[in-house]
């Protein structure tokens, strides 16, 4: 059984984007991100939601293309219009069993790479087994919350690493 593994950056405030989805004052480069992009080269299956994948036509992404090209990639949305053919797959809806099933036939760890609404409905169930955390030293003052709508599980403690300018990295495993 493989863990389902939200790693994302996080401002001290608790958003992991700004006002209108800004993620400019989130660092884009140095060593956060070097450990970040190797951490992402050991994830098997990235999910997320339709905000999030549509977030990528910013930076290029074209309709139905696999952001995380190493990766098998499903987008969990009801309403997403992709092309017939493309290199994700789509799930209509966020079945607890359907996400059991992939943590359990998954060939490694699955990247939740977010957003903030499908991660809280994951943690809310009962599905997330690690919250891995970039923390930026920077207040957004809103935006896309860490965790939207679901109670506090409890977490423990697994690993700090922290980098100059008050940039941290931290590794919690969720109990609910």
């Amino acid at each position: 059984m493989h863990p389902i593994v939200y790693d994302v950056a996080v401002s001290i405030d608790g958003f992991i984007a700004g006002p209108s989805d800004d993620i400019s004052k989130f660092p884009h480069e140095g060593p956060v991100v070097d450990d970040y992009r190797a951490r992402l080269a050991g994830y098997a299956v990235a999910i997320m939601g339709k905000r999030t994948y549509e977030f990528g036509y910013r930076f290029g992404l074209k309709p139905g293309a696999n952001p995380y090209q190493h990766m098998r990639t499903i987008v969990f949305s009801s309403s997403i219009d992709l092309p017939k053919k493309c290199e994700v797959e789509v799930q209509r809806n966020a079945d607890p069993q359907l996400l059991r099933d992939l943590k359990a036939s998954s060939n490694g760890p699955i990247y939740l790479c977010g957003g903030g609404d499908f991660a809280g409905a994951l943690l809310g169930m009962g599905l997330v087994d690690l919250v891995r955390l970039k923390r930026a030293p920077i207040l957004l003052g809103g935006g896309v919350p860490l965790f939207e709508g679901t109670r506090a599980p409890s977490l423990r403690h697994l690993n700090t690493k922290n980098y100059n300018d008050g940039y941290a990295y931290q590794e919690f495993e969720t109990a609910i």
